[in-house]
């Protein structure tokens, strides 16, 4: 069980607040001194990201959509030592910053410091990683805009920062890294279940949708192999012939010179789960060239990857505005009413089939590659009857909502265990409680509660699983 210190004192820097009383608090001129070595061109790329501290470059590329953006001459590129720890100069207000664990290089406009004399180099990783250090970095950093703030070298230096002793810090570092490690443990498992759910989920929106929701309907062949056998009373038909592809601007219903508010849509705001953050208004004269134009109702899609693959999109029957603009890299629907309903109309872009189809369609360099307009309109459906498409939403709805309700539950206890874990560092590194005489087995048998409500959603997947799997 975690305690306080039995003594404190005013550390005289407000962002730490008081430390133990026998803990220094010191600038980091006197902790760290500058590295420049350049010359390096061999070594292997390494990334300081907010997310994750320092990690080698290939890992960053090879687990995102980012690309290699480092400059071909690596001649100014600085070196970096296992134990040394460095930041984005334009990101440490943000956290990126960390001790590195490999030996690399890293951009000219990154900042290399190693400890002046024996210091754990991962208790400074924890310390510096915290809001309040951040908060602290970001007092120290300037620039004209927030995207410009850089903390160079001579301002990390006069940042003072608390030191305990090696022993102590040794002793910070173990029970941190043992709790991350339960954590982490615990994160994966929920996110072992999240994505169960998630398969789920989409198992019965690609049944619902392809094959109706009548077990007993008869069948015909669709023609289009991936498609397969369709109700008999079913059409197939192209996405062209049912929806309008890329609606032009009613300059009829507004003036471009307008400074009336729309809702305004950055990918940001899109959820893979097809819900829309309205929060954000533009002037209708700023966005009326250069953004991709909507109207309520519409349907969009992410065309970039991994936006496309991972599902970005939208119905936007619940758009607070009549009309309004978004990225340029949305495909807008407009479903053509006597043949379909705007909301079927998304499910069907969610299917696995349609991001799977797409996906293979993308072209452009790596990286930067976009679904084709050609593969959207060319895309076959298995379309029912309007009366019968508005029972297979509500099934889909009804079904779904409790798959959505399972995983944000989910989604909610991995937030608020990272939000506990993030205070524990601060305290932990801060010295608001003691953790010297915490025995390493103590922190192990805290770990991992078994849920019984997780066992129940794990025989209700497997229970759906049979019931999707028993149809096919």
């Amino acid at each position: 069980m975690v305690k306080a210190y039995p003594k404190y004192k005013d550390s005289g820097t407000p962002w730490v607040g008081k430390v133990p009383d026998n803990w220094d608090v010191l600038p980091n001129r006197t902790l760290f001194y500058e590295i420049k070595e350049r010359g390096h061109i061999d070594e292997q790329l390494i990334s300081v990201t907010i997310s994750q501290g320092i990690i080698r470059q290939t890992d960053l590329i090879s687990n995102s959509s980012k690309k290699d953006s480092s400059n071909e001459d690596k001649s100014k590129y600085k070196l970096v030592v296992p134990g040394d720890i460095a930041y984005n100069k334009m990101r440490a207000w943000q956290g990126a910053v960390g001790v590195s664990q490999y030996r690399g290089i890293v951009s000219p406009a990154y900042i290399v410091v190693r400890p002046r004399r024996k210091l754990n180099a991962r208790y400074f990783h924890y310390l510096l990683r915290t809001p309040a250090f951040a908060k602290e970095a970001e007092r120290w950093s300037y620039g004209i805009t927030s995207d410009q703030w850089s903390l160079r070298a001579e301002h990390f230096k006069m940042i003072y920062c608390p030191v305990p002793s090696t022993e102590e810090q040794k002793a910070i570092v173990e029970y941190l890294d043992a709790v991350n490690k339960i954590i982490r443990k615990y994160i994966r498992e929920k996110q072992k279940i999240i994505k169960l759910l998630s398969e789920q989920k989409q198992a019965i929106i690609n049944k619902a949708v392809t094959r109706g929701i009548d077990p007993n309907v008869r069948l015909k062949p669709s023609g289009v192999e991936w498609l397969g056998d369709i109700p008999e009373h079913w059409e197939v038909k192209k996405i062209k012939r049912i929806a309008d592809f890329a609606p032009p601007k009613a300059e009829s219903s507004f003036t471009k010179f307008s400074n009336e508010k729309v809702v305004f849509l950055p990918m940001e705001k899109v959820s893979c789960d097809g819900e829309i953050d309205c929060s954000e208004t533009r002037p209708i004269s700023e966005v009326w060239q250069g953004y991709t134009y909507f109207r309520k109702n519409d349907v969009i899609i992410a065309k970039i990857t991994p936006c496309f693959e991972n599902g970005k999109g939208a119905c936007l029957n619940k758009l607070k505005s009549e009309f309004g603009f978004g990225t340029s890299e949305f495909i807008v629907l407009r479903a053509k009413q006597h043949e379909i309903y705007p909301e079927y109309l998304y499910k069907i872009t969610t299917t696995q089939i349609f991001r799977l189809l797409g996906a293979e369609s993308m072209t452009g360099a790596a990286g930067q590659q976009r679904v084709s307009s050609s593969f959207v309109k060319n895309f076959l459906v298995s379309l029912p009857p309007k009366e019968e498409q508005l029972a297979i939403k509500e099934f889909i709805d009804e079904q779904v909502s409790k798959y959505e309700g399972m995983i944000k539950k989910l989604k909610d206890s991995i937030s608020f265990v990272q939000e506990y874990h993030s205070r524990l560092i601060s305290d932990v590194v801060t010295g608001k409680v003691d953790v010297r005489d915490i025995k390493l087995q103590e922190v192990e048998d805290i770990s991992e509660p078994e849920s019984i409500e997780e066992q129940e959603i794990l025989e209700d997947v497997e229970d759906t699983q049979e019931v999707v799997n028993a149809d096919e």
